[in-house]
């Protein structure tokens, strides 16, 4: 590593804000060694470069991070080396180079990735999976039994849906499973070998039955699954299911008295289950109609069966059953979200990127032969290019490590409402690129944007993105916030405000977000009115974060509110709570959704920031609290809630 190519690496750093293969230290401490962890890790990754020396620097607006030296370069490479060599299970040997600069000298560490044969490695002093650490877009996580599973692949360790179930027989397996299995087998190919084996023999080479010790036939996990009999699907599984519930509004409701319209629990096996889960989506969508010019037959536009299909058949397909919660389908009044057990085993900058990290291989080979699911890997892009298609916003996914679970979210309209008409007449759409009013529209929606959620709307590259959102902020429409993996984007100076309601749109065309579908002087009328414009009234603080204009009034009013009971918990905790303070935080957030300053008010007025740092972050890693923003944890409306797969 040379001066020129540090230059290069800092450039670039600058430019991207974030990136899963490019790190910085402004010293040595133990986070160092987390991220060399990680990068030795991390599949395909390739390792990555770490530069100590180099800080973060957040009052620049675009560059965000200055070299800020390290003394005594060779005395601290000897220690990073000699740290290397002795602190995880087995060595890594990093390559380690001390360049000068003007500005000081930084510490470049390049690390490999290790081969499948020593993953995953991990610190000696902790046991397995916790020891371990993987690089998950551009932060450190701690490794999960799921993570083991992908290091040990390699190693032909048996996969887990693979495993017996001792208390089932093949009693249990339907036949009507089977034979709906058969013909969608033949639709894909008549001549397929297997569909001429009997029911036992076609069991057997599809890894649905295996023998036991005692030498007995029973159904594997996938067996169950594919082929079970509900009654033996409830009492083996008793949390494979589908829920489907409808939410009055656009928030899901801590009441559990009101926190929904309708909810259907479907079970079966999973090939069949797939085909009722869409049914029901699809039988519950609102329906538009649009009427072009000079035509009298109107058309009914409605998100692609096929992309919620695959959203369905990915949840079933790649969740997690080695956690007893359902899947569930959430229906909105703006979106619909489909949230499965288990985060993605492939990191967030691969998603949709072609080749798939199986964590059910066995019952993914079923779906992919009865062309139940795409081609390996393509199931999200494919999503994305119908819902891009049909001229709808291409879906947002989010998988959440901290509460082990995948979310896909599938906005229920696509054409600019009359609201989003006024609003956006306010630029010069023409000089606005595509992704440009993407992201207007997304913080108008939601407050704020980052790299990673625009990148999944629009399908550009993250230096593209980045561009993108550079030029707004120069505009002044946008206004950068946070730096590092935690940047995001909220409204900047010139970010137009709302129409007032007494403004009349007059004859407008309609705007679609895809340049490739042209302008259409049509007028469209959506027949549901929840599903116009997505505002948001947001709360505002003042500059000492004391005060706060909230939808549930202000903070005052929000403590005459606490319950008697929340208020007596508050009470008794005292000046030193200790680790009491966790189980209030606990049930506050499980009273009703809370934003940091509105916690430390209920608490007696503490300081938010130590009180985020020492409390509520390590609960939402502990799966104890859950963000309402969880792929931007800088979000300037983020609140806390109490985990829903722990109440």
């Amino acid at each position: 590593m040379n001066t020129e190519e540090l230059l290069d690496l800092l450039n670039e750093l600058n430019e991207l804000d974030e990136h899963p293969k490019l790190e910085v230290k402004s010293g040595v401490g133990h986070s160092l060694y987390e991220t060399i962890c990680s990068f030795s890790n991390e599949p395909r990754l390739e390792g990555g470069i770490i530069l100590v020396g180099v800080k973060q620097d957040e009052d620049a607006l675009f560059e965000g991070y200055s070299v800020c030296g390290v003394e005594n370069p060779d005395r601290v490479s000897q220690e990073i080396a000699t740290a290397c060599a002795t602190t995880f299970n087995s060595p890594v040997r990093p390559r380690i180079t001390p360049v000068s600069l003007p500005q000081g000298i930084v510490v470049v560490i390049e690390v490999d990735e290790l081969n499948p044969s020593q993953k995953p490695l991990y610190f000696k002093h902790k046991q397995l999976p916790q020891g371990a650490w993987r690089r998950i877009g551009s932060t450190d996580q701690r490794c999960t039994d799921e993570d083991l599973a992908i290091f040990y692949q390699d190693r032909k360790v048996e996969a887990f849906d693979k495993k017996i179930i001792s208390t089932a027989t093949l009693q249990d397996i339907d036949p009507e499973a089977i034979e709906h299995y058969r013909k969608l087998r033949g639709r894909v190919n008549p001549n397929a070998e297997e569909i001429r084996y009997d029911d036992a023999e076609l069991l057997q080479a599809l890894n649905a039955i295996r023998q036991d010790e005692k030498n007995v036939w029973r159904p594997t996990l996938t067996g169950l699954l594919l082929f079970g009999k509900r009654l033996a699907l409830r009492r083996e599984l008793p949390s494979v299911r589908v829920d489907y519930i409808r939410v009055p509004g656009k928030e899901w409701v801590s009441d559990p008295e009101k926190r929904y319209e309708v909810s259907v629990d479907m079970r079966g096996p999973l090939l069949q289950l797939v085909d009722r889960a869409v049914a029901a989506v699809m039988d519950d969508l609102p329906r538009g109609f649009e009427l072009p010019e000079g035509q009298v037959q109107a058309n009914t536009p409605s998100i692609p069966s096929r992309a919620i299909r695959e959203a369905v058949v990915n949840a079933l397909m790649h969740q997690s059953y080695r956690l007893h919660r359902p899947t569930q389908i959430i229906r909105y009044a703006n979106r619909i979200e489909i949230i499965n057990p288990g985060f993605s085993l492939k990191n967030n900058e691969q998603l949709g990127t072609p080749g798939s990290d199986l964590r059910n291989p066995t019952l993914a080979a079923v779906f992919h032969e009865t062309n139940t699911a795409e081609t390996k890997g393509t199931g999200i892009r494919v999503m994305r290019e119908l819902m891009k298609a049909h001229g709808f916003t291409p879906p947002t996914l989010e998988s959440d490590r901290s509460n082990e679970k995948f979310t896909a979210r599938f906005l229920l309209h696509h054409f600019l409402s009359e609201s989003d008409l006024k609003w956006l007449a306010q630029f010069n759409v023409s000089e606005l690129s595509e992704p440009q009013r993407y992201a207007l529209i997304l913080v108008r929606e939601s407050g704020a944007v980052d790299n990673l959620s625009l990148r999944q709307v629009t399908g550009a590259e993250v230096l593209e993105t980045s561009n993108e959102l550079r030029k707004l902020c120069k505009e002044k429409y946008l206004e950068k916030k946070g730096g590092g993996p935690a940047t995001y984007y909220v409204p900047g100076e010139s970010f137009p405000q709302e129409p007032e309601e007494s403004e009349t749109l007059g004859e407008v065309d309609h705007v679609l977000l895809d340049p490739d579908h042209g302008t259409l002087a049509q007028k469209h009328v959506l027949l549901d009115p929840d599903h116009g414009t997505l505002t948001q009234k947001h709360g505002t603080l003042d500059s000492d974060h004391r005060t706060l204009a909230a939808k549930h009034g202000t903070l005052e009013e929000l403590s005459q509110s606490l319950p008697e009971k929340l208020q007596k918990m508050v009470t008794d905790l005292g000046k030193r709570p200790g680790d009491r303070i966790r189980k209030v935080i606990l049930e506050l957030c499980r009273w009703r959704t809370l934003k940091a300053v509105e916690v430390a008010y209920l608490l007696g007025n503490r300081e938010f920031q130590a009180l985020r740092r020492d409390h509520l972050r390590p609960m939402v890693e502990a799966g104890q609290l859950e963000l309402t923003y969880p792929t931007m944890e800088k979000h300037p409306e983020q609140a806390y809630r109490a985990s829903t797969s722990k109440s």
